[in-house]
């Protein structure tokens, strides 16, 4: 791991901790942690909770990819974000994924699908209707997100890859948050992409590897509905119009929110953030798109 990879990681933990601070498991959730979906049990492991008054019943179901540069986070990071979308009625998944240097692209990508592909085979034990499937995805997550779904609905894209996407689910919509979607060498690209493109892909940004990590330009007809989310001082926001642009082209059905204003200077993730008044409005709106999909 590099020197600059393992300083981020800690300024990351130092904020999260943070944001955290003094959170814990709500008394009206029911949670089954460290299960495992793969080989690898520091990596490749997963949390679900449940609301406990429907015990036994089978819920819609969220899973939550989580964000951090590529080379940052788990599901420890995001238990409390997931545990508060779990109140609002769902089964939400919550896993960690092999990071970046130690692992490059596309082994993120791999451990999601390896996760849906367990969702499907364990759904009946942890009450999850696959038949009404959600994801939620914020910064890297929202493009690993992104691209996940895009294995899902374009079977030219998906071809790509040695390992594939469940045959027998379908997501019913996806919410991305504060993504970034368009990989790019050029000098004007920020901070974080800049590593992740020496850190995270084997070529270093070939051709071949930025059209695979571009994710609007894989959206087709049969992308699902999107909720899309930035926020005022998201210093990734203008890559949201970028899917925006794509989805109203494919004639994808979509909500667009940019949070805050003048006077509320939301940052980055600011949802994650259970705290915040925003951050329940935003968690909110988007369960609320998600339940309008319900079947």
């Amino acid at each position: 791991m590099s020197k600059i990879s393992d300083s981020i990681r800690k300024s990351f933990k130092e904020n999260d901790t943070v944001r955290d601070s003094g959170l814990e498991t709500p008394e009206t959730i029911m949670r089954f942690d460290d299960i495992a979906y793969g080989k690898d049990r520091r990596f490749q492991m997963l949390d679900i909770y449940r609301p406990k008054d429907r015990e036994g019943e089978p819920l819609p179901v969220i899973v939550s990819v989580h964000g951090g540069g590529w080379i940052y986070g788990d599901k420890e990071t995001y238990q409390y974000y997931c545990m508060d979308l779990a109140q609002r009625g769902f089964a939400v998944v919550n896993f960690s994924y092999r990071l970046a240097p130690e692992y490059q692209f596309p082994a993120a990508l791999e451990d999601t699908a390896a996760v849906f592909c367990w969702i499907e085979k364990n759904a009946e034990a942890y009450g999850l209707d696959t038949g009404n499937l959600f994801a939620v995805g914020d910064s890297a997550g929202a493009h690993i997100l992104g691209l996940f779904t895009v294995m899902c609905t374009n079977p030219e894209y998906a071809e790509n890859y040695s390992f594939a996407v469940p045959k027998n689910m379908r997501l019913s919509a996806i919410a991305l948050n504060c993504g970034e979607y368009v990989t790019s060498t050029d000098e004007k690209e920020n901070y974080l992409m800049k590593l992740f493109i020496k850190e995270m892909l084997p070529e270093k940004g070939s051709e071949r590897e930025l059209k695979l990590l571009n994710v609007p330009e894989q959206i087709t007809e049969d992308y699902v509905p999107c909720f899309v989310m930035t926020c005022i001082d998201d210093f990734l926001k203008d890559s949201a119009p970028l899917v925006v642009q794509k989805l109203t082209e494919c004639g994808i059905p979509f909500v667009y929110r940019m949070y805050g204003d003048k006077q509320n200077r939301l940052t980055h993730v600011f949802h994650c953030n259970i705290r915040l008044p925003e951050a329940r409005r935003c968690n909110d709106e988007e369960c609320a798109f998600f339940r309008s999909y319900i079947k």
